[in-house]
């Protein structure tokens, strides 16, 4: 669905917006040509675009703080951006919005292995902060789908997590501190290299808060020692069922996998089209890794196989070499891109107690055919990150719609089970609307009130998080 275009007083507007931050930015730091800035009209949650009133794409701390002072002074709505990957439309512009981007900004400030961290700019990708460690014997952690393009600022923004995530924690986990420009250019520094900080947790604030309360310009984050070794084990099932509920098992057997990842039929079709991996003919399986010295490996993988055994496998393949394990993983990792190769899709990201998985599988079964579209299940099983991919025809008049009644029933499933709308990519515009399932009314007003103290005028990341019947009494007329 198309946005509504600028009308005539907003390109006058635009104009003398353009020409203040061009007065305070580089040349080359201002977009506002209509065939430009259409590259920012949408994130990776494409249902929905709108041209922006125009661009800026600073390099430091200081260029963001200018660009922000001219924003707030003007009233103009800024859409904080990092490398547009959102799959909520957590980007997503308004019509009379700024997009701010941090792309530009994505050098190495610091690095201290000693100590254990590194400092960047947010603009920085996912797997590049890995990169600048690993000649050390370091990484970072979170690892998302899409973290070779995603960029730190878009993590922080959504509390990222990863396959890897059931160890070592989701974005607010590994990161010690961050820089912050508030929306009237004041720069805020929180936390910082060490593993706690005195007085209110507002680190813990900011991660996760979608771009509501600054622009984070500068993270210190934790970097870890690389393991020894890892292994992964392959697990086939006749059922998603079984699947979910050896996940259950592994879980209250107190086993600690670093990942433990689920793909049923539709998915491990799509995927062997792509990739082929070599994957079983199967209902479901499970990729579970482990990691530590090769006695600990084998132990953990020993406890693993005797626990799925319970549930009837079709297959049990461990790796026994760099290759084999690279093999395991391919078709996970080219899950979102075999998918789109065949359909359109919705992913969502819900998140449920593991031993809940069995029912609610079964439940996202029911819903799938009675709303008549296929879903394709893979996601984070560890933790109940839930990914379902909700297939439908853009082009088909309706089906973007029923998609999107789909999704939100399984996201009331979600959290009916006790769980929450979401795991890691965000609420933005696409839960927006369902956050009172989750939230009383009372819930919602005190978490717009800390929106409140950091950005009085509501014009930062406009139209998101919150119902706009909530919010709409507080945002700049």
């Amino acid at each position: 669905m198309d946005m509504p275009r600028p009308d005539d007083g907003l390109i006058a507007r635009r104009d003398r917006i353009v020409a203040r931050l061009r007065a305070v930015l580089p040349a080359d730091a201002v977009i506002d040509a209509p065939v430009e800035t259409r590259a920012y009209e949408c994130d990776g949650f494409t249902a929905y675009r709108c041209p922006p009133l125009a661009v800026v794409l600073p390099r430091s701390t200081g260029e963001v703080a200018a660009a922000l002072r001219v924003c707030h002074e003007e009233g103009v709505p800024v859409v904080p951006r990092g490398a547009g990957t959102s799959l909520s439309g957590g980007a997503l512009p308004t019509a009379d919005s700024v997009v701010l981007g941090v792309a530009r900004m994505n050098a190495v400030l610091e690095m201290d292995t000693a100590d254990r961290f590194i400092r960047v700019q947010t603009g920085r990708t996912n797997l590049s902060v890995s990169t600048a460690v690993e000649d050390a014997g370091f990484f970072y952690a979170p690892d998302p789908s899409s973290q070779l393009a995603c960029a730190i600022a878009g993590n922080i923004a959504m509390n990222s997590g990863g396959a890897h995530c059931l160890k070592y924690g989701v974005t607010t986990n590994n990161l010690l501190g961050l820089t912050m420009v508030l929306m009237d250019g004041t720069v805020v520094v929180l936390g910082g290299a060490h593993l706690d900080a005195p007085g209110i947790d507002l680190l813990g604030v900011v991660c996760g808060s979608e771009g509501q309360l600054g622009v984070v310009t500068e993270a210190v984050l934790r970097i870890l020692p690389r393991p020894e070794g890892a292994r992964p084990v392959l697990i086939a099932f006749a059922t998603a069922q079984a699947a979910g509920a050896c996940v259950a098992d592994i879980i209250r057997a107190g086993v600690l996998p670093v990942a433990i990842e689920f793909m049923d039929r539709p998915c491990i079709r799509a995927c062997e089209a792509h990739a082929k991996a070599g994957y079983p003919d199967c209902e479901a399986l499970l990729i579970v890794e482990v990691e530590g010295a090769e006695a600990e490996i084998a132990h953990q993988l020993g406890l693993i196989a005797a626990i799925a055994r319970r549930h009837a496998p079709l297959e049990i393949r461990e790796s026994r070499s760099a290759e084999e394990s690279a093999r395991i993983w391919l078709g996970r990792k080219s899950a979102f891109g075999a998918m789109g190769r065949i359909n359109d899709y919705i992913c969502l990201d819900g998140t449920i107690p593991v031993s809940e998985l069995p029912g609610v599988l079964a439940a996202v079964g029911e819903l799938s055919a009675r709303f008549g579209l296929e879903v394709a299940n893979v996601f984070h099983a560890g933790d109940g990150n839930m990914h379902p991919l909700i297939l439908f025809d853009a082009n088909a008049p309706g089906e973007l719609a029923r998609a999107e009644a789909l999704g939100a029933e399984i996201l009331k499933l979600c959290v009916a089970a006790g769980g929450c709308l979401t795991g890691e990519h965000g609420v933005g515009v696409e839960k927006r609307d369902l956050m009172g399932v989750q939230f009383t009314p009372e819930d919602l007003e005190a978490q717009m009130r800390v929106k409140d103290a950091f950005d009085p005028n509501w014009l930062l990341n406009p139209a998101k998080v919150f119902p706009l019947h909530l919010s709409a009494g507080r945002r700049a007329a």
